[in-house]
């Protein structure tokens, strides 16, 4: 039915909870439940993996807004617009990474263990949906991962990083942030009164 094997937790064939290796008779009664919903029998078998601790990510080419905005949040997210199905796959496999995906076909193939279908089309609903499904909002550590590269961040002396700073954001700002992996600055101007609106809003 198109069903990949990610979305499913518990299936039950006459009320007798299996897993996927159950054959199918004529005239049986087939029920499959996702992830944190009620079943109607105690103690059920579940299909579906424990949620990797810490939750590392590798989101496909259709989520490039949602990566950033889960690391702002300070989840570790792999993501490039030029990866293909297969190297997600490879890289999920190796670096035991959760694939996120609007691409139900990716989450078909056997390779892939811990995947989730992003629904919504709207980025605030795509963020909810996976904070939720993997029980995300008490690991949030804003400002900790850079939004473009996924490095960590550091706090800068200022003096350190004065020759790369306009005049005016000399003159009006002390604190400064720098990605350890790309390089990149930052500091609470404009943009960060943007960002942290929205996280206002958001949480």
């Amino acid at each position: 039915m198109g069903v990949p094997h990610t979305e499913v937790d518990v299936i039950l064939v006459n009320g007798r909870s299996v897993d996927f290796s159950c054959k199918l008779q004529d005239q049986d009664n087939v029920q499959v439940f996702p992830v944190f919903s009620e079943v109607p029998i105690n103690s059920p078998r579940r299909l579906s993996p424990l949620t990797l601790d810490p939750a590392t990510f590798i989101l496909d080419v259709h989520l490039g807004k949602l990566a950033r905005r889960m690391r702002l949040l300070g989840f570790d997210v792999c993501y490039r617009n030029d990866l293909e199905d297969v190297e997600i796959m490879n890289i999920a496999e190796s670096e035991n990474r959760i694939i996120l995906t609007r691409d139900l076909g990716i989450l078909k193939h056997r390779k892939v263990v811990h995947g989730y279908l992003v629904r919504s089309d709207q980025i605030d609903g795509q963020l909810r949906e996976v904070l939720k499904r993997y029980d995300l909002y008490g690991k949030i550590r804003l400002w900790t991962r850079c939004m473009i590269c996924n490095g960590l961040m550091a706090r800068v002396e200022k003096a350190d990083v004065l020759d790369r700073l306009e005049p005016r954001t000399r003159l009006y700002y002390e604190d400064f942030h720098r990605c350890s992996s790309c390089d990149r600055l930052y500091w609470q101007g404009s943009h960060y009164v943007k960002i942290a609106a929205w996280l206002n809003e958001f949480l």
